[in-house]
């Protein structure tokens, strides 16, 4: 028996004023009983109690110690039911919405040192690019990309991710690489719709912006469409570098017009304002963001 179990027979002593019947409560003998609080006696070097055939009193050592003994047994269980709470609370299924591209480059390859680190939380992920309700849905969290105006919803910024222009070297080398701006009017472009519009490409220098209206035979609503265009030598595209990350570590994309400044895409985890957030997502909205911090496709928020 460690000694904090000793201290909680000294107080059921106390508090019973029979040795036999916290003997009896503890399913022990009575010797046992008394050898515990003799042995924490001899421990603090004090005699505790007063003992006689008949009855138990408390020395003055006793009675303080007693005092403090109570106080220090409600903090201690009150810390262990605070830990066993949070401990529970990092159990459970987080539910987590994301566009289908990033949750397969940048989410699920991240899974498994997420459940290693916490093997009682299991993720449910829903990979669309529609918006989802999140509180109609049941939905605990959602990775959105951009600005975010909803104000019923509360975000966290995990990273931002630079706009790039890049084409594959192949399509650079049989079409040149463009020097600036006004050059991509000679070449194909990949296009990205944005409500059955091509997206505007913007290029920034010396505080002069420009734009160009990319036109070319193969546009898409969907970015994994127009990486794999891209990466099939269609032609050049903008589009956030994380989408690219892996191809331009590896060199089968090239990065053009870098002397121009061509925005970022906000990366934020967004979810219902005005409810606790259960310690089970935080955990996972903290685990990307650490994730982001070293990844090169990112910079950190």
């Amino acid at each position: 028996m460690d000694r904090l179990d000793a201290i909680r027979l000294f107080i059921r002593t106390v508090e019973n004023g029979s040795f036999s019947a916290v003997a009896r409560e503890a399913g022990v003998g009575q010797p046992a009983v008394s050898k515990q609080i003799a042995a924490l006696e001899a421990h603090l070097g004090a005699q505790l109690m007063r003992r006689t055939s008949r009855s138990m009193t408390l020395t003055d050592a006793g009675q303080s110690f007693y005092e403090a003994a109570v106080r220090l047994i409600e903090d201690f269980d009150e810390i262990r039911s605070s830990i066993g709470q949070e401990q529970a609370a990092l159990s459970g299924l987080v539910r987590v919405t994301a566009a289908p591209v990033f949750g397969r480059l940048y989410i699920t390859p991240k899974l498994p040192d997420f459940f290693a680190a916490y093997p009682g939380i299991s993720v449910e992920l829903s990979a669309t690019d529609r918006t989802v309700n999140l509180v109609e849905e049941g939905v605990d969290l959602a990775i959105r990309m951009g600005d975010l105006t909803d104000s019923s919803m509360t975000a966290r910024r995990l990273a931002s991710t630079p706009i790039v222009t890049l084409a594959t070297p192949a399509y650079l080398d049989a079409r040149g690489a463009p020097a600036t701006p006004g050059d991509l009017q000679q070449h194909s472009c990949v296009v990205f719709n944005v409500r059955q519009e091509p997206r505007l490409w913007t290029f920034t220098k010396e505080g002069q912006t420009s734009f160009h209206h990319p036109a070319g035979r193969f546009r898409t609503a969907d970015p994994e469409q127009l990486r794999t265009a891209v990466l099939a030598h269609l032609g050049l595209t903008q589009a956030p570098r994380y989408l690219f990350a892996d191809a331009i570590l590896a060199g089968t994309v090239q990065v053009v017009l870098e002397d121009y400044v061509q925005g970022t895409l906000a990366i934020s985890a967004v979810h219902p304002a005005g409810r606790r957030l259960p310690t089970r997502t935080r955990a996972f909205i903290e685990f990307l963001a650490d994730g982001f911090t070293n990844d090169p496709a990112f910079a950190r928020a």
